[in-house]
């Protein structure tokens, strides 16, 4: 019989000791011989740092640091072309400068993580409850699947220009648009009407198109323009952090919301219906609202390159189908581009698939280990076990990046992948196959600040929305796939394992074309 709470509280340890390992304190209290360098030239120079953040102009702009190492870097240029010795570079300067960058970079951290984890919140709220609405409301599960399907592929078919036109158009623009559009479709649950639930699904792909790509450019886009880019991948691990931590939360939440009230029409013969699962969603549309008001008061627009860029380009700023073109163009002419797109394609379209299947999969080996004393799974506990686990997956990450670049550990990470979906292919027990899955979880932890780290340095600034949602396109081809064939949860693991097989092979020549292949 598996201890689910059992291997809860040992996760949950773990990650404790992982997330402590990749923390600031333990640089503090455990300092290595370079740290112990590093700290002691800055103690020297602490305070002549703080008296220049304390005069800096409160209105955020340049300072006037970085024309101070202009004007040093000048100079030791000309020295240089004198054949004079190069001047010994100011300590002072250098600790100033990183203290000025960490400042910055926490604002700036703050000002998105905001936004996007009530993005994220008002995701998270949804999905465990989308389903069982459809089924409360007394659909068929042939119709249920139909809206399913609508879904990716609204997500498939618009998310395939919008992207563009977010570049173009301005990326806050479009996060504010992200708010409407899934506010909407939040509102059309409360109708049991099978058309209306259907725009309801259209809208909801295109969300969640925006959802996964105009954030993550904003981000990197902000990232660039504050000259913060040596940050970005603490910035990814910490979004991803703070992601399984509001899962955890949602999943509470939408608990105590689905049960607050009964689940009945708003009058005898109405199509309206109020409370029971429909709680969720109420909650998820407030949180989308509050999100788009934070987004249009605390962050700047953001373009797909400088706005005078834009402006130059009236054509291609009309013409969705123009910036799909050049996205589509620029991605199959570069190996590098083209390598990102397919592998994210592939961890992420297993994942998908890991979520249909893993109940199936847990289901059916508990009761063929318990026969009639099966009493069901802790959905909860085990929902919980893998959102830690993808926690200590995104502090794993912080603490590999200290030695590693980003191509080097996603080359683990899909190797990893595909141990566990062999594991859990060839497990007889259900403690065995919950232990890979786990596995496979801390997997994803470290997958998307590795694969938003390399995406942020490889896809073009001014397409990169576009491209984003461009990789998306065969994704929802593997998860239409999923959905539309009636594939045993073994057979389904077989495949997700033979995609990390690929997906590990490819990242192999990626990273020899960026690292081994002097780039």
């Amino acid at each position: 019989m598996t201890d689910y709470n059992l291997i809860f509280g040992a996760v949950l340890l773990f990650n404790v000791a992982v997330t402590f390992r990749a923390s600031s304190y333990y640089k503090k209290y455990f300092p290595s011989p370079t740290d112990t360098n590093k700290n002691t030239s800055s103690d020297e120079t602490s305070t002549e740092a703080k008296s220049s953040e304390e005069l800096a102009p409160l209105s955020g702009e340049n300072d006037g640091r970085d024309s101070f190492r202009d004007n040093d870097k000048e100079k030791h240029d000309a020295d240089l072309e004198r054949g004079g010795d190069p001047p010994v570079v100011s300590t002072s300067v250098n600790a100033a400068s990183d203290n000025a960058a960490n400042i910055r970079h926490a604002q700036l951290l703050r000002k998105y993580l905001i936004v996007y984890l009530l993005a994220a919140l008002s995701d998270w709220l949804q999905g465990p409850y989308v389903y069982a609405l459809y089924d409360a409301y007394g659909y068929s599960q042939h119709e249920i699947a139909v809206l399913f399907v609508a879904g990716f592929g609204s997500s498939m078919v618009f998310g395939s220009f919008i992207g563009g036109m977010a570049d173009q158009c301005g990326r806050r623009k479009f996060i504010i648009l992200f708010a409407v559009i899934y506010a909407m479709s939040c509102m059309t649950k409360h109708f049991k009407s099978f058309s209306i639930l259907m725009v309801g699904r259209l809208l909801g792909g295109v969300a969640t198109s925006l959802l996964f790509s105009v954030f993550e450019a904003w981000l990197i886009g902000a990232h660039a323009s504050a000259g913060l880019m040596s940050h970005l991948g603490k910035a990814f691990s910490t979004a991803q952090y703070g992601n399984s931590i509001i899962a955890i939360i949602a999943g509470q939440i939408a608990n105590k919301a689905a049960n607050h009230a009964e689940f009945k029409p708003s009058a005898e013969g109405s199509g309206f219906y109020t409370g029971g699962y429909l709680g969720p969603f109420d909650v998820s549309l407030v949180a989308l609202i509050v999100c788009g008001l934070l987004a249009s008061a605390l962050w700047e627009e953001n373009y797909g390159g400088s706005p005078a860029e834009n402006d130059d380009d009236e054509k291609a700023k009309s013409s969705a189908s123009g910036a799909l073109k050049k996205a589509y163009y620029t991605t199959i002419s570069n190996p590098d581009i083209l390598s990102c797109g397919i592998i994210s394609s592939l961890f992420e379209g297993s994942m998908y698939i890991f979520v249909f299947m893993w109940t199936p999969a847990l289901t059916t080996l508990s009761k063929e280990e318990l026969g009639d004393e099966f009493e069901g799974l802790p959905f909860g506990v085990i929902f919980s076990t893998f959102m830690v686990c993808c926690m200590a997956g995104s502090s794993i990450f912080s603490i590999a990046m200290e030695k590693l670049k980003p191509e080097q550990l996603a080359v683990t990470v899909f190797g990893v992948a595909a141990f566990a979906f062999a594991m859990i292919v060839l497990s007889a027990s259900a403690t065995s196959t919950f232990l890979a899955m786990n596995l496979f979880e801390m997997c994803v932890g470290m997958y998307f600040p590795s694969m938003g780290t390399m995406k942020g340095m490889i896809v073009p600034e001014d397409k990169r929305a576009a491209i984003y949602n461009l990789f998306r396109i065969p994704l929802n081809f593997i998860v239409l796939f999923s959905l539309l064939t009636d594939l045993t949860p073994r057979v389904s693991f077989i495949l997700c394992g033979t995609m990390m097989v690929v997906a590990t092979l490819l990242q192999i020549r990626l990273r020899t074309r960026r690292i081994g292949g002097g780039n």
